[in-house]
């Protein structure tokens, strides 16, 4: 079975707690949400992505035969929760905010509303598809605001902790707003633009640099972008130059050039002058390696006339910002509302809402966070997407999810578009959430005083 979607891909913790529900009956139904608990200090919001794969999961959820027998050799688990498990389906509710959504700290992105067992199992798997996307799509926003018009293509495979990193990386970047990647494997699967030029590799296999280009324009002449930083940049730009007319006499024209090491301020210029002075004005610059969302405006404030860049491993493992404080917590169970109570990670009870507000100018100017039956101004951001194990409706195109991706970048006030630190958004809490955490600390305080 492939790794990614097997049952087994849980935390142990998970199925001994369902042995220990299954063993008292506390199969009612219980309310967990996927939350941040905050924002680390170089994010001032963040984007909700992996929602698909998510609901993908849990339409999904089965346990083979192999998998059972495995778990039963392990002499750890009693037959009524193997057989559970083996006729185990989802059947419960979804609700969560729609993917490209921006959202803050403490704000619920998933809820799910099913029996107690069923919705523990889906804990570690529920925070592994959304944190890393969700990472990801944050990290791909800077990028975005910071480059502006220019194009961003993911690059980050090679350097992924792992293949399906890499597949969920360049799926993230995507639908925030990223051009493509160079994953071809997300281009089967998710129809997402696939980008590739060379490696140095191909150039150094031939004596002749200009043989080595040329060869490659004739065999891949759409879109042909052509590496020149093997050797010395400079002079691979007059070959290319002198290779242009050739090429162009037989239909074949070339679209960009790509720098990947050295001085990309300099090179950059450089590059242009001679393409300009040789009347390869159209010919693209293209820039990779190691590049993120600093150097990338660094780079733009030095004037670098930089058309395009490949962004990589800053990308895909978010180097600056590896992990996110999330969570998955229990906020109702039978009927009564559930809050955590341990030091510095204290949660909100019942099942909850998040309302958007905005200002006369169209930007975001506030969020509120209520129970899920308040009724409140601005815009309700968590909506129903699955009822009774199924979807309500199918999944939205990635071009949908790139709109509203970039319909809520646009309406972030100005500072967070700037990334400027220490810049923050008001998030408020509703009197009524208040007054149900303060309800809940006193009826476990009464329970925690009564006498056994």
């Amino acid at each position: 079975m492939d790794e990614p979607t097997s049952a087994l891909l849980t935390d142990l913790y998970q199925l001994n707690m369902m042995q220990a529900y299954l063993d008292h009956g506390d199969t009612g139904t219980a309310v967990f949400e996927f939350f941040m608990r905050k924002l680390p200090a170089r994010r001032g919001f963040l984007m909700a992505a992996g929602l698909e794969q998510a609901l993908d999961y849990l339409e999904n959820l089965r346990f083979s035969s192999a998998e059972i027998a495995w778990l039963a050799q392990t002499g750890r688990f009693g037959k009524e929760l193997l057989d559970q498990l083996a006729r185990f389906r989802f059947t419960g509710d979804v609700h969560a905010m729609a993917e490209g959504t921006i959202f803050f700290a403490d704000e619920p992105i998933l809820r799910v509303t099913a029996p107690l067992p069923q919705g523990q199992l889906a804990e570690t798997r529920l925070i592994n598809i959304l944190h890393f996307q969700s990472l990801v799509a944050s990290k791909a926003a800077r990028m975005l605001l910071i480059a502006a018009d220019k194009v961003l293509v993911d690059f980050g495979l090679r350097r992924a902790h792992g293949g399906e990193a890499g597949l969920m990386a360049a799926r993230a970047s995507y639908l925030t707003g990223f051009a493509g990647t160079a994953t071809v494997l997300a281009g089967e699967r998710y129809g997402i633009p696939i980008f590739g030029t060379m490696a140095h590799s191909f150039i150094q296999a031939y004596d002749d640099e200009a043989v080595a280009f040329e060869n490659f324009a004739r065999s891949r002449p759409d879109n042909l972008t052509l590496l020149i930083d093997t050797y010395d940049t400079l002079a691979a730009a007059r070959k290319v130059v002198a290779l242009a007319p050739r090429l162009k006499a037989d239909g074949i024209t070339i679209n960009a050039v790509r720098i990947d090491s050295g001085d990309l301020v300099e090179s950059s210029k450089a590059v242009r002058r001679i393409f300009d002075d040789g009347g390869l004005v159209g010919v693209s610059i293209f820039a990779s390696g190691g590049l993120d969302e600093d150097s990338i405006a660094e780079l733009l404030r030095a004037g670098a006339p930089i058309d395009g860049f490949g962004v990589g491993a800053s990308l895909t493992a978010s180097s600056d910002v590896p992990v996110l404080d999330c969570a998955y917590k229990l906020q109702e169970y039978a009927g009564l509302a559930r809050r955590k109570q341990s030091v510095g990670k204290v949660t909100w009870p019942g099942r909850k809402q998040v309302w958007r507000r905005y200002g006369t100018d169209g930007r975001m100017a506030s969020d509120l966070i209520s129970l899920e039956s308040d009724k409140e101004d601005g815009e309700p951001l968590i909506q129903l997407v699955m009822q009774g194990g199924r979807r309500i409706a199918p999944s939205p195109p990635l071009a949908d999810i790139r709109v509203r991706a970039a319909r809520d970048l646009e309406r972030l006030p100005e500072d967070l578009r700037r990334l400027r630190q220490g810049a923050s958004y008001p998030v408020e809490v509703a009197p009524s959430l208040v007054r149900l955490g303060a309800e809940v600390d006193s009826r476990l305080a009464r329970q925690e005083g009564a006498p056994s």
